[in-house]
């Protein structure tokens, strides 16, 4: 489980994920601070590791990366901790596509494809 701190390569991501998942990696981005975090069995392990840090729950949403996709097929918006009636997400998914994009945005920030 780790914060990104330096900018990785799909390829650096496709390894963290033939380890673990094997076609996936468990990511969980904080939107407000413009961190991701990855690599971790549960998206909630990885939000408690950002909320020790200096992340505040409600900017902290789920994500899937799959490197061997492209296109909007490489980011999957899928977590249990997406789920948040009261600020309006009431699925797994990432309802707002303003916040989907700042998560594209982050991303594209982190991991050089």
């Amino acid at each position: 489980m780790t914060i990104l701190d330096k900018e990785i390569t799909i390829d650096e991501l496709k390894s963290i994920a033939e380890v673990g998942f094997g076609e996936m990696v468990k990511a969980v981005v904080d939107v407000d601070l413009g961190i991701v975090a990855i690599d971790a069995e549960l998206h909630s392990d990885l939000e408690a590791y950002c909320i020790e840090r200096e992340s505040k729950l409600k900017n902290l949403w789920g994500i899937n990366y799959y490197p061997e996709m492209e296109g909007e097929d490489f980011i999957e918006y899928d977590s249990m901790i997406n789920i948040r009636p009261t600020q309006g997400n009431n699925s797994r998914a990432v309802e707002d596509e303003s916040i989907r994009k700042k998560i594209i945005d982050i991303t594209n920030k982190w991991i050089k494809r």
